[in-house]
């Protein structure tokens, strides 16, 4: 008989070493075998009250119709969104590198910047019609679409109906479980996808010896074929060379398929059985008169990197498919969930949040979202959507260079909504807001190797389309390192296509990874020249404005539009804020960066001169922060964006300590647009008012970021308005993961901030969290956190610093100096 494994295995060993990010699949600058012995600590405490199951799991008494409906799980790669159906379930497949297209031509418009002297020559005459039609010059292809791989069938062959239905994911040891019974037989599913060993495991079991009858088929959206070779189910195929974003509409090429080009793909799949047989068909497997058995599920693609083509110059992925089945299929399934639990759990582990007692029933993760959006109290519910953002990430990035796109790495659509591309506007940055400070650093390398890819596409996008020297990345990127600025050669509206800061944005990240970590290594040999090209591209795009001041021109800000005193309405300006606040945050990082590393003299000057010439904010007429030159009217003051109060968050340039009055300008900027808006508009806002030291304005928020949302299939429909589908998806609407992502953030922000020097404890706790604890969060510095308050007052306190040296650590009115050796940890009376 095969040892499938013991079913009280749902937690590792007592004795398990914590796992480790497998080193051929992360880049050299993280090294995630150094465990602190802070987090060890951790794991020992005991908090003063008792978090409850519900806190970390997700559970449902009926079966998935939607796929925001399904549980989701993922290795940072591979990801499948689970139904759990009774007489079929449905899986959707995904894998982190199948995308439409190919390498992409940065230099498909090289002539494009000869028309910079006209748009601003259209802009010093303020002809901002004429700019915007002239703007549309400065225009490239769109991005690629981000594929389904296909969907994994279990046909069950059940003749009677279900009861004692329970559908559950939980987030402790990211397993998803599912048992009904059906004429006195109890079924039972288990699913979790290793990192370790590559593979997505289900295991299923029947109660009665015998009872287990099931196929499995995988088809899918994209060209492929199925075989069943030597027991396994073999399916292959190919993705689009090219895929429309779905807002261009239906048209005869929107979809283009070319067996000779595109990403390859290989989904392999083996049952392991106790009891029964294997039967097969040409293209499906199954098992009959079975009690137990395991199903590995094996994926790949010839992605190769960025600049590789995936026909020609792919990797084998059938050989590595294959090669992924075969090393699991020699253990156990309690040696392949044991791993997994491991691996997971190293991180999962880190941190852990508790808002005190809770008197809310443990009632179906769907019936707690309509109970919370009745008012009631469940404080779990708050902690679930923390650490559900957290086991996002964690199932999402994973991958070098790969970062987590619009929907994370769960997608159903050949033309899913906005391609599920990378979004550097706010998008793809906002997925990350939670990796450092939420004790994820490693799931951060993605994002910051994709910048080194970036720039390099980057370099040509600076020189053809803006004549500028550096590296320049626009609205939309995807796994082909895309940087060029979108609109599809002048066809796209300027309020969107046009706007070209992304590199500025992203090599903010770089610095923040260093500031948390402090390594050295990675500033040096990594970060410093992104961080520098960057700032090049800044230095050179500059003009100067009739007051000599430095401004952009042209310049948008990201998707909003203004109205001139004359009445028209347009995108097009110069000296636009959020250009400006991005600059500054880039220039002083780089300038700092320079100075650790003692290089660039020369350069380091060149900034500083330009920072001190740089337009500074101006508050308008209303009290607000300005976001146009003028002191224009928006055309829709709600607007979704906000890109200029960038200084207040992500970046750290307005405090209500130093800056009070743009802090304030901030505030009443926030009031106009209100508290209304769209899945990520409201995780950022919440960020924002935990800037503002609001912790009760930001919990409004973030119970409206938990409002509940019927999933419907329409895939875009703003008129719902933002929220929380019943299975803790960010309801955009439709699907974006960035919300999930920037809310988990804001938990974090609204109880540690931190910069250079100083760490804010409590600095936006709100009045329902009025006690409790929480350990394991970082702040800048290299220093994680471990507190408990009550009535909202720190009353113990232990810092812990992985490289050692002093901070000024602020609780209420009190600052405390405290230096920390390398690895020390340190409780503090305050």
């Amino acid at each position: 008989m095969v040892n499938l494994g013991d079913e009280n295995s749902n937690s590792p060993p007592r004795n398990y070493l914590p796992g480790n990010l497998r080193k051929s699949e992360i880049p050299p600058f993280f090294n995630p075998m150094k465990q602190s012995p802070f987090l060890l600590f951790c794991a020992f405490l005991t908090p003063f009250w008792v978090c409850g199951q519900s806190a970390h799991t997700l559970w449902y008494a009926q079966p998935a119709q939607y796929f925001e409906e399904t549980l989701v799980l993922g290795n940072g790669k591979t990801g499948a969104s689970v139904f759990g159906g009774v007489a079929t379930d449905k899986i959707f497949l995904n894998d982190a590198t199948l995308w439409s297209g190919e390498p992409v031509d940065a230099n498909m418009n090289p002539d494009a910047y000869q028309n910079l002297p006209a748009i601003r020559e259209a802009l010093r005459r303020e002809d901002y019609k004429t700019a915007d039609e002239l703007n549309k010059k400065l225009q490239g292809k769109f991005s690629e679409s981000y594929a389904p791989l296909g969907t994994l069938w279990i046909a069950h062959h059940h003749t009677g109906e279900a009861e004692q239905y329970r559908r559950e994911l939980n987030l402790r040891n990211a397993v998803s479980t599912i048992r009904y019974q059906i004429d006195g037989v109890t079924y039972t599913r288990e699913y979790f996808i290793s990192h370790p060993d590559q593979v997505m495991v289900v295991r299923l079991r029947s109660s009665r010896k015998g009872a287990l009858v099931f196929d499995l088929k995988i088809n899918s959206l994209l060209k492929f074929n199925a075989a069943v070779i030597n027991g396994d189910l073999r399916i292959r195929g190919y993705a689009p060379v090219h895929a429309d974003p779905s807002y261009l509409g239906e048209r005869p090429d929107a979809v283009v398929f070319d067996e000779k080009r595109g990403t390859r793909f290989a989904a392999f799949a083996r049952i392991r059985h106790s009891g029964g047989s294997l039967v097969t068909t040409d293209s499906s497997l199954g098992l009959q008169g079975g009690t137990e058995a395991m199903v590995l599920i094996s994926i790949a693609t010839s992605f190769n990197g960025f600049d590789k083509n995936p026909a020609t110059e792919g990797l084998d992925a059938a050989a590595l498919a294959l090669a992924q089945l075969d090393k699991a299929a020699v253990n156990t399934f309690d040696q392949l969930k044991q791993a997994h639990i491991r691996d997971y759990q190293n991180f999962f582990r880190r941190v852990d949040v508790n808002f005190g007692g809770t008197t809310a029933p443990d009632l179906p993760t769907d019936a707690r979202l309509r109970r919370y959006a009745e008012g009631k109290e469940d404080k779990n519910l708050e902690i679930l959507y923390f650490q559900f953002g957290r086991y996002l990430l964690i199932s999402s990035s994973r991958t070098p260079g790969v970062p987590a796109n619009l929907q994370g790495i769960w997608n159903p659509y050949l033309r899913p909504p906005w391609s599920s591309n990378y979004t550097l506007n706010i998008n793809a940055e906002e997925n990350y807001w939670l990796a450092e400070n939420t004790n994820l650093s490693e799931m951060h390398a993605p994002l910051l190797s994709f910048i080194r890819n970036i720039a390099q596409t980057g370099r040509i996008t600076a020189q053809t389309f803006y004549g500028a020297k550096g590296w320049a990345a626009c609205h939309n990127s995807d796994i082909w390192a895309m940087s060029n600025p979108v609109g599809n050669f002048g066809q796209g509206d300027p309020v969107w296509a046009n706007w070209n800061m992304g590199g500025a944005w992203l090599s903010t990240h770089l610095w923040e990874h260093y500031v948390f970590t402090q390594d050295r290594d990675f500033l040096k040999n990594h970060a410093y020249d992104l961080m520098k090209g960057a700032a090049e591209f800044c230095l050179s795009w500059l003009v100067e404005d009739k007051n000599g001041q430095f401004i952009t021109s042209p310049a948008t800000s990201p998707e909003n539009r203004y109205r001139t005193g004359q009445g028209y309405e347009g995108a097009t300006l110069y000296g636009a804020t959020a250009d400006l606040a991005m600059i500054r945050e880039c220039f002083q990082q780089t300038i700092r960066a320079a100075e650790l590393l003692d290089v660039d003299a020369d350069f380091r000057r060149q900034l500083a001169d330009a920072l001190a010439r740089l337009r500074p904010y101006q508050v308008g007429k209303k009290g607000n922060l300005q976001e146009w030159y003028h002191d224009w009217e928006d055309v829709e003051p709600q607007h979704r964006h906000q890109t200029h109060l960038f200084g207040l968050h992500p970046g750290h340039q307005i405090s209500p300590e130093k800056t009070p009055e743009l802090a304030a300008a901030c505030r009443k900027t926030l009031e106009i647009k209100g508290d209304e808006t769209t899945g990520w508009s409201k995780g950022w806002r919440i960020n924002l008012w935990a800037r503002l030291r609001d912790g009760n304005r930001a919990y409004k928020m973030y119970r409206e970021l938990l409002h509940f949302v019927e999933p419907d299939g329409v895939r875009t429909n703003y008129a719902r308005g933002g929220g929380t589908y019943p299975n803790l998806f960010d309801a955009h609407p439709p699907f974006q993961i960035d919300g999930n992502f920037g809310g988990a953030a804001a938990v974090a922000e609204m109880l540690v901030q931190s910069g250079e020097g100083e760490i804010r404890l409590l600095p936006a706790l709100p009045d329902a969290w009025e006690s409790g604890s929480v350990n394991g969060l970082c702040a800048r510095g290299g220093f994680e956190v471990l507190m408990e308050w009550k009535n909202k007052k720190v009353k113990k306190l232990t810092l812990f610093s992985k490289k050692g040296g002093s901070v000024t650590v602020v609780a209420g009115e009190k600052r405390h100096r405290v230096t920390l050796e390398a690895g020390e940890r340190k409780r503090l009376r305050l």
